[in-house]
């Protein structure tokens, strides 16, 4: 069977490996923006600021388009000049948003090209609402943490996350970390009492070499990207189908839309040269969609069109919503910041609800190597004397990142409108009364928990960050047990075209308040394994 995979991102190459794997054809085409051959790989994070010929360009770009600007819905860091392909996008891509905010990839590899790894099991209150047993999925992420190697261990975190697949041992824990932890061990009883758990982040980064990647050396440069390629991205997956016969990679083509007959059976893709030219067809026995919610969507919604019906709307969009919550460690004050470490999350939380569906989960960063000027911009004190505040409780700092779940809901939703030669995406978002509600009883909950570590929560620096900004987008396409022609079978597959499966988040009909990249790619092993075998 030849199969046409839509996408490199964290779905489609792990779809796509699997289709390899079983002995099929596979053609997977993608715009496929690339980054820039890393610099001085072997340096670490204080050595590339000093040893660097222009240092300041590399990390806030030639001309400052990268700095973070105070603002409400500003992170406390942002994507650094290195990462910028991820979101570039093609000029034929035209989006209009109201009160929504999406990120989109077009790169190789995707908008995973650019996380920090968080990979958490879905378990069985989060999969209620999907048309499967939550076994059929446990198994596949066994699968995928064997191929991009997660490093994690046995906590309280076990309750909110299952903790089914083989994980790597994690790094130690850097020294703020390491006092948090030790808090947490001393008030463990009160805090469950209270809901709250602490543990180790679960992450897709290794601690022992796998295939042609290296494990972590501690280099301090995660956010620019990993010169070991020790946090995984699926352009090393990617690279892996590359290797194994059977499989032809196609950049510089967008997918435009679907040709299909009467009865819904795709006979070709239609994909624009992305540097100009005119469109080609592409033919194949099965389609997969792997564009991201976003870009999927989009891809069906025009599809639909080109059969000659007005376009629909793809109700029940879903996103989570995102707090960062920075806090200061008292007990840290005046210890010295190792800039040359592991960057990312070493901690995760959970803060248990009334509903199991409904708890509330995130992961907490230590700053270490990050850019702080965003910091330091927040504080409410002129430069010179935040920049001296700033450096005598650097090593207390961190920021936790809290997300909550979401429903489907059809007042938010996608569709697409004419435009000039290609039709424009265009997407709403309005925030309920209940998702507001929940948002504050978790951060409460949150700063609750913080103080019980020794922290200090700085109420007016908590930012709620606009929708969209979680890049943890569903719903679109929901996989139901039964439902009308935008629907998805419990497999993925299409009740309007009979060849077409989706197999990224459009097809999740609920989003649990955790990262989905892990679940992304365990259940588009799950499609291609049912599917396909």
């Amino acid at each position: 069977m030849k199969i046409l995979v839509i996408g490199s991102g964290a779905a489609g190459v792990h779809f796509a490996l699997s289709a390899l794997e079983h002995g099929h054809a596979v053609d997977l085409i993608d715009v496929g923006f690339q980054p820039a051959a890393p610099v001085a790989p072997d340096a670490s994070f204080p050595r590339l600021a000093t040893e660097l010929t222009d240092p300041v360009e590399y990390f806030l770009g030639a001309d400052g388009r990268h700095v973070v600007y105070p603002g409400p819905d500003a992170k406390f860091y942002g994507f650094p000049p290195s990462k910028q392909y991820v979101f570039r996008r093609p000029a034929q891509f035209v989006e209009r948003s109201d009160r929504f905010e999406p990120l989109i990839s077009f790169a190789r590899g995707g908008l995973a090209e650019a996380w920090t790894g968080g990979s958490y099991e879905y378990g069985a209150a989060d999969l209620a609402t999907f048309p499967f047993p939550a076994e059929r999925l446990q198994a596949r992420y066994r699968t995928v943490a064997a191929r991009i190697g997660v490093a994690g261990e046995r906590d309280d975190l076990e309750s909110f996350s299952p903790f089914t697949a083989e994980y790597q041992t994690p790094l130690p824990l850097d020294p703020h970390g390491a006092a948090l932890a030790a808090r947490y061990q001393r008030h463990r009883a009160t805090l469950a009492s209270t809901g709250f758990a602490l543990g180790r982040s679960r992450v897709a980064m290794l601690t022992r070499p796998l295939g042609d990647r290296e494990p972590c050396g501690e280099l301090g440069r995660c956010l620019w990207g990993c010169p070991r390629r020790s946090l995984y991205a699926p352009s090393a997956t990617l690279r892996d189908c590359e290797r194994r016969d059977g499989f032809r990679y196609r950049p510089g083509l967008m997918a435009r839309h679907f040709e299909s007959d009467p009865d819904g059976t795709i006979r070709a893709l239609v994909a624009d040269p992305v540097d100009g030219g005119e469109p080609v067809k592409l033919t194949a026995d099965r389609f997969v969609l792997a564009a991201g919610t976003i870009g999927s969507s989009k891809i069906y919604l025009d599809s639909v069109v080109a059969r000659g019906t007005e376009a629909p709307r793809l109700g029940g969009l879903l996103d989570n919503r995102m707090a960062m919550v920075p806090f200061l460690t008292l007990a840290m004050l005046g210890r010295r910041t190792e800039l040359a470490a592991y960057q990312f999350h070493q901690l995760a939380f959970g803060i248990r609800a009334d509903r199991p569906d409904e708890h509330a989960h995130g992961q907490i960063t230590t700053l270490k190597a990050a850019s702080i000027h965003p910091i330091v911009q927040n504080l409410p004190l002129d430069l010179r004397s935040a920049l001296a505040v700033f450096r005598r409780i650097r090593s207390g700092l961190a920021v936790a990142t809290l997300w909550i779940h979401d429903r489907r809901d059809d007042a938010n939703y996608l569709t697409v409108a004419p435009g000039d030669g290609r039709t424009s995406l265009q997407i709403r978002y309005q925030e309920g009364a209940a998702q507001r509600d929940h948002l504050a009883w978790a951060l409460a909950r949150l700063r609750s928990g913080l103080g019980r570590l020794g922290a200090v929560v700085p109420r007016g620096m908590t930012k709620i960050l606009s929708h969209g900004a979680s890049v943890h987008y569903g719903g679109t396409l929901p996989m139901l047990a039964a439902g009308g022609p935008h629907t998805l079978t419990p497999e993925g597959r299409s009740r309007m075209f009979g060849n077409l499966f989706v197999v990224d988040a459009s097809g999740f009909p609920f989003l649990p308040a955790k990262n989905h990249t892990f679940s992304l790619m365990a259940n588009a092993v799950r499609i291609a394994e049912e599917t396909l075998g």
